[in-house]
């Protein structure tokens, strides 16, 4: 019987990186689908039922830890995190294995080297509900505080933004341009932060990244259009600009 893996990432670099690394130390093993996000993580297990699943803990739609509760004793999971507690108190309570971010050749070897000692001998997925339940609650509860305001020199002034007045943020150059609304009309703000920084304090059910350099509100959004190879344009209520959306980050739009 051929082995199968699921990888799921919401990194596309980290994605390709674990999947040449695989092929490296364990080249018999299929990898029958790459996920972007949780969601999507849980559609592909379940139309390729693979046998083991390498999953990120901090994905956006759902944690990797709620994707191993919904898999529960299909398949061996593996947990890849850059957060270590996370990773250690799964390992020690008994799920397979993990991997810390970047993971190393070395690391994965051993991850490997456990998987095909559990396939031969035929061993139980060990993992519980119950040690998922607490890591889901302690990842829930590790959680920073989601960003209310963002500070904006705006002239001679200093401006306190609010989230919610955000329309999206565009990444520029060690800047982030915020667009935002003042007293409902359209404005602009430059802020020393990076879209990155930002991006990890945002609510990811409220603000989604549509481009590697722009986030934009869900909510101010008026329409997609598709586009060609696979992209697509975003117009937002009472803005002339148009934000694109890569092919990466399509999927979050699939039922338009």
């Amino acid at each position: 019987m051929s082995v199968t893996a699921l990888i799921a990432d919401d990194e596309p670099l980290l994605r390709e990186i674990l999947e040449a690394r695989l092929a490296a130390v364990w080249p018999e093993l299929k990898i029958v689908a790459q996920a972007r996000n949780g969601r999507e993580a849980i559609e592909l297990f379940e139309k390729h039922q693979p046998t083991i699943c390498f999953l990120d803990v901090h994905m956006p739609g759902h944690s990797g830890i709620e994707v191993a509760q919904h898999i529960d004793k299909r398949a061996h999971l593996v947990f890849v995190t850059a957060f270590d507690q996370y990773a250690l108190d799964a390992f020690e309570h008994g799920v397979l294995d993990y991997l810390v971010k970047p993971v190393t050749a070395g690391r994965l070897g051993e991850t490997v080297e456990r998987l095909k000692a559990r396939l031969q001998t035929a061993q139980p997925v060990v993992h519980t509900e119950t040690l998922l339940a607490q890591l889901a609650l302690r990842l829930k509860l590790d959680q920073p505080e989601r960003l209310r305001w963002v500070r904006a020199t705006v002239g001679s002034s200093l401006r306190m933004i609010p989230v919610d007045d955000i329309d999206y943020l565009k990444s520029d150059t060690k800047y982030t341009l915020v667009a935002y609304r003042d007293e409902g009309q359209a404005a602009e703000a430059l802020i020393r932060m990076s879209l990155k920084e930002l991006v990890s304090q945002l609510d990811s059910q409220q603000f989604a990244q549509v481009h590697r350099s722009v986030v934009v509100n869900l909510r101010a959004i008026r329409r997609v259009t598709r586009g060609d190879n696979e992209t697509a344009d975003i117009e937002l209520k009472g803005r002339n600009e148009r934000l694109p959306v890569s092919r990466s980050y399509l999927h979050l739009f699939k039922d338009m």
